[in-house]
């Protein structure tokens, strides 16, 4: 019997004047691409208590509104299964700071126009449906 399961991630896209917050991953899966702030749902969390959590611990920002739900998104990669709730926060204050300079440098932010085209696939789907207004697109096989 198979007992391997999805894990769950929580994506923050971070609005500051028009910009998203995007960082470079040095490790773990997706190494050399652009990511948004998240991680891991931890057991009893909430999806706002873990994008507040995973921003902090990431890029010390403690000072960030979360708005809305962005999306659910089903991400299958990387050799990985997970579900990717994206959730839409707005700066109040701060610069982001590496926090974690093993796992990710140059916290920066960019336009819509601007948004690298080597993103982190499940922030990838984020931003997507953030620009498509969609909170979930049927996948089709």
């Amino acid at each position: 019997m198979d007992t391997e399961r999805p894990k769950i991630g929580v994506g923050a896209l971070i609005v500051k004047d028009g910009k998203i917050l995007l960082c470079e991953r040095l490790s773990s899966h997706g190494a050399g691409t652009y990511s948004l702030p998240g991680g891991h749902m931890e057991y009893g969390e909430s999806f706002e208590d873990t994008a507040l959590r995973e921003t902090a611990e990431e890029t010390g920002l403690t000072d960030i509104e979360i708005i809305d739900l962005i999306c659910v998104s089903n991400d299958r990669v990387y050799d990985k299964h997970f579900i990717t709730i994206g959730m839409l926060a707005h700066w109040k204050s701060g610069d982001p700071v590496a926090m974690e300079p093993e796992k990710a440098q140059n916290w920066a932010w960019y336009a819509p126009e601007e948004i690298p085209d080597n993103l982190f696939l499940p922030s990838k789907a984020v931003i997507e449906h953030w620009k498509a207004g969609k909170i979930y697109i049927r996948e089709s096989n």
